[in-house]
């Protein structure tokens, strides 16, 4: 599964991490690529090498999903 993080932070700073399937996954210009991975843990690793407040998205990575 191909996963991609959110380059825009939220209001309490976090940096979502989607799967590439997902209804929220931000436009081309507002996500970075991560990779494709067999989980969404891995994904989150690498997006914390980006953006340390990095977490799941509730919706479509709830097993990461922490704030």
């Amino acid at each position: 599964m191909k996963f991609y993080v959110n380059t825009q932070a939220q209001l309490n700073g976090d940096h979502e991490v989607h799967r590439e399937t997902c209804f929220r996954l931000p436009s081309p210009a507002n996500r970075l690529y991560l990779g494709d991975y067999t989980s969404s843990e891995s994904a989150l690793r690498v997006a914390r090498k980006y953006y340390p407040k990095a977490d799941g998205c509730y919706y479509c990575c709830p097993e990461i999903h922490h704030s």
